[in-house]
């Protein structure tokens, strides 16, 4: 594998070599999704289990690693001009959609330029700063950028830029398409059923464009609601995989001790999701910053680690996750000390006016975590009371603003001007939405900072800016920033090679095969 640098051709392995000499070929893997996607249209559908599912059928232009080093898939090289503002992709000839019909340029221009740029909201931000996209032939596409843009070789993964099927979708209303029942992707599995509230099947495709891949023949995904029958339906035989989160984090222990057990916390390097507090900018305690520093210092993070957490995951010290380019070890550390939080609350002069704390509902260990808080926070002299809900609920209250302190965690897509800068800039304050900066921190000159950070060339000047970026955002605590979590998938130690991408279960399948 080559690195990619700007200026040179870029040619890599389409997926990382798996480790063992002679794979077996054939076999049925049962994977658990849930909750039940509400499509399998990852080009119109953002959440996790349809990108878990969606993955597996459709490709994007390119893979990355465990280290978020760009491979190529759909794309066998590219290219980027000396001044970071051109980028070439030369696409993999003889490659077939699942309906036996040519993948070409014209895909990557339809796809980017039209169906994605209307229905991704996350994709279209980048768009933003592309001038133009051009099929120069068959199997070139140029992107035109109307400046530098750092982050924009991280775009590729099948999760954000997926390539979609012109001959199917174009001049057709996209989000009622006969064909977001029955997707037609290049990937190495082909959708066959889905039956509601049970299962969906996909198939090995035949006509893959990676020689000898996949050696799978089936994959069922399903649908089990209960987090405890999950558990039950593995340690039976019927699963053999369990996604991250797909069980109650009490529960992984005991399940790893399982003969033929084995778990990884790899595959999530890409998304890297980091646990916070909201906390309410805008009136209350909460609006603050003594208070919200108050709220760092109270809370035993370490204590949660271990216990709710298993000692999965790391505690995160600011905005930026130590896995995500240009994070800054150098920030200093908010260590539980309830004494300084004491001192704070009392400099403020906090009354004891009592603050709502709504844990996600996601699951025990969430509410488990609320009542931790609680007591740490009470320890100190902040009264909670905790609001429970269910997801629509949580959502609501999020988008309405209408909370003092609420958990939460989000992805960061690899570099902070795709996944981190949304939480925190001011024109990302808008209600109707619980992804963007719900917490409503409003700083003129952070947003210039990450303004110049995300188009600033070359990357030691980003470094630059995003250092000065973090360090004033935990001076400020527009969050209280809880842990890097890491959700440890559970499986047969039958299934070999299963994770090997950055993206993990969401593109895993396609490599893995399974001892004889």
């Amino acid at each position: 594998m080559k690195k990619i640098v700007m200026g040179v051709v870029i040619a890599c392995l389409p997926f990382a070599s798996s480790v063992y000499s002679k794979p077996s070929d054939g076999g049925t893997i049962n994977v658990v999704v849930q909750p039940e996607p509400p499509s399998l249209m990852i080009g119109m559908y953002s959440n996790g289990t349809t990108q878990q599912v969606g993955g597996n059928i459709f490709e994007g232009l390119l893979r990355y690693d465990k280290d978020l080093n760009p491979h190529s898939l759909l794309a066998t090289s590219w290219e980027n001009s000396n001044d970071g503002k051109t980028w070439t992709f030369h696409l993999k000839p003889d490659v077939l959609w699942h309906d036996g019909q040519a993948f070409t340029s014209a895909d990557v221009v339809f796809s980017v330029d039209k169906l994605l740029r209307q229905t991704n909201a996350r994709l279209r931000t980048s768009l933003a700063f592309v001038d133009s996209i051009t099929a120069t032939d068959d199997y070139t596409v140029v992107f035109q950028l109307k400046e530098p843009y750092g982050p924009f070789i991280r775009l590729f993964e099948v999760g954000t830029m997926p390539m979609m099927p012109k001959h199917i979708y174009a001049g057709t209303d996209y989000k009622t398409n006969p064909a977001n029942h029955h997707p037609i992707g290049t990937g190495p599995f082909k959708f066959d059923e889905w039956q509601k509230g049970s299962f969906i099947h996909l198939t090995k495709n035949e006509n893959y464009h990676v020689k000898g891949l996949p050696h799978i023949d089936d994959i069922y995904w399903h649908v089990i609601p209960d987090a405890a029958s999950r558990a039950v339906a593995y340690e039976t035989g019927k699963i053999d995989v369990l996604p991250g989160g797909s069980v109650e984090n009490f529960d992984v222990a005991r399940l790893s001790e399982l003969d033929n057990t084995c778990v990884t916390t790899d595959g999530w390097e890409f998304f890297a999701p980091q646990a916070w507090l909201w906390l309410n900018n805008r009136q209350g305690p909460t609006a603050d910053k003594r208070f919200r520093q108050a709220v760092m210092y109270a809370m035993d993070r370490e204590f949660a680690k271990s216990v709710l957490w298993n000692g999965y995951g790391e505690i995160a010290k600011g905005p930026i996750g130590s896995k995500t380019k240009f994070f800054d070890d150098s920030l200093p550390d908010y260590e539980y000390n309830p004494e300084k939080a004491k001192a704070l609350l009392k400099e403020m002069g906090y009354d004891g006016t009592p603050v709502r704390l709504m844990p996600m509902p996601y699951g025990e260990t969430w509410q488990r975590w609320a009542e931790v808080i609680k007591q740490n926070l009470k320890e100190v002299g902040i009264k909670t009371t905790i609001v429970s809900t269910d997801v629509a609920g949580w959502n609501q209250k999020i988008s309405d603003w209408d909370y003092d302190i609420s958990f939460t965690y989000l992805y960061q897509y690899g570099d902070p001007a795709l996944g981190v800068a949304r939480s925190y800039i001011s024109s990302n304050i808008a209600k109707g939405s619980p992804w963007n900066n719900a917490e409503g921190y409003n700083d003129p000159q952070i947003d210039k900072w990450f303004d110049e950070a995300a188009v600033a060339f070359p990357d030691s000047k980003r470094a630059e800016l995003y250092k000065k970026i973090q360090h004033k955002l935990v001076e400020d605590v527009p969050v209280a920033w809880l842990m890097e979590l890491e959700f440890p998938t559970i499986y047969n130690c039958k299934i070999e090679n299963l994770i090997d991408s950055g993206i993990g279960i969401n593109d895993a399948f396609g490599t893995a095969w399974i001892k004889q």
